[in-house]
């Protein structure tokens, strides 16, 4: 398992492990991280909004145009940040992954 840190919506920061092949989306939900994921992951709604910290956004796969156009479209978009934690599956590789949960909209 991997190590994903997170500071959540209050600023408290925590460690989680992520089992690999799971979504970051379902990581955080099952560990009640602020991550509301109303769509269930269908990249949909934009409910499990994060940012990515620093030089993780690097490592990530690119943002699919559905991807994009979501995040894109929230009060709270920092451009080379925010991802759907839905799109990004876990794995051995994003070991240490650092994110921020984004603001409730």
């Amino acid at each position: 398992m991997a190590t994903i840190y997170v500071t959540n919506r209050a600023g408290n920061k925590h460690d989680i492990e992520g089992k690999s092949g799971a979504t970051v989306m379902e990581i955080l939900r099952d560990n009640d991280m602020d991550v509301e994921a109303i769509c269930g992951g269908c990249c949909s709604c934009a409910t499990c909004h994060i940012f990515i910290d620093g030089d993780w956004a690097a490592k990530l796969p690119d943002l699919s145009e559905d991807e994009q156009e979501l995040v894109s479209e929230a009060e709270s978009y920092k451009a080379g940040n925010s991802r759907l934690s839905c799109q990004i599956t876990m794995t051995d590789d994003l070991d240490g992954l650092s994110l921020t949960v984004a603001p409730e909209e």
